[in-house]
């Protein structure tokens, strides 16, 4: 009977791609598993990742965490934003303050620390960073509870006023350099920053040139409506990141800049299929 060392040496199995020179690919004999190889790695992100780097993150043992931070940053900047807008005549935020503690605040600080598990670095700073923004703002407008507003506007309205466009501007830095990371990625991940960064800019306005009836109407209602429109696109980017063809019957486009890599890909090959379908043709 032979033994397994002579099994062994006596097979006569053609070479692998392990022979020669691939990385042997891990298969899990679980039916739920899905072995990925080096060029499925190597895609290109899109909204829903939240990620504007040209690879995606390597292979999670989590759930995706950005639609969930998107989404809760998008439903606080509704509300908010429509308020800001004056909305059935609603004027006062207050309603704000329990969305922007829990879900604002801590559910995407939440988002975002899962982000730092998924090796997300872009993710995990913006998500935890607007966590971090909605449970401040929260922190501010509590009616009765730390007093900032109130003890500001003892000592002078403009205190209040400039002191939280001072607030808003530290988030207009911050945003235009997320928006800077996004240059490279997808139209709509780019959008989503944009109009964000543009009602930052018109919130701090609207503080910065106030008068004796409060912040300057005009510049906080433009904010808000590009409030409304970062919102929507907020959800629109965590509808890319969940929609696939176990759970919807479309996936959402999201549209890849010119520039970025993905599309130098798809343009390339793209060309290479369209010559290969010329020679093939003449060859026939």
């Amino acid at each position: 009977m032979a033994t397994a060392t002579e099994n062994h040496s006596r097979d006569t199995t053609p070479p692998t791609e392990h022979h020669k020179g691939f990385h042997p690919v891990h298969i899990d004999p679980s039916p739920l598993s899905h072995a990925r190889s080096n060029n499925e790695l190597r895609l290109a992100a899109f909204g829903g990742e939240y990620q504007p780097g040209l690879y995606r993150p390597p292979p999670r043992k989590i759930a995706n965490p950005a639609p969930l931070g998107l989404s809760c940053f998008g439903l606080t900047t509704f509300i908010l934003s429509l308020i800001n807008i004056g909305a059935r005549g609603v004027h006062h935020p207050n309603i704000v303050v329990a969305v922007a503690y829990a879900y604002g605040g801590l559910v995407q600080l939440l988002s975002g620390m899962w982000e730092f598990a998924a090796g997300n670095t872009f993710g995990a700073t913006a998500l935890s960073s607007y966590g971090g923004f909605w449970i401040s703002f929260g922190i501010i407008l509590t009616p009765g509870g730390f007093e900032i507003v109130e003890g500001l506007e003892a000592k002078g309205v403009d205190q209040f006023y400039n002191s939280f466009g001072f607030f808003l501007t530290a988030w207009i830095i911050f945003t235009t350099m997320l928006l800077i990371l996004t240059l490279r990625s997808t139209l709509a991940f780019f959008m989503l920053f944009f109009t964000l960064d543009i009602a930052f800019c018109c919130l701090a306005a609207g503080y910065f040139n106030f008068d004796e009836a409060g912040p300057n109407a005009t510049c906080i209602k433009v904010g808000g409506w590009f409030g409304v429109i970062a919102a929507f696109l907020a959800w629109y980017n965590a509808f890319a990141g969940m929609a696939d063809d176990t759970n919807s019957f479309f996936v959402a486009p999201v549209m890849h800049f010119p520039w970025s890599e993905k599309a130098k890909e798809r343009n390339a090959q793209a060309t290479a299929d369209l010559e290969n379908g010329v020679h093939g043709t003449k060859s026939d």
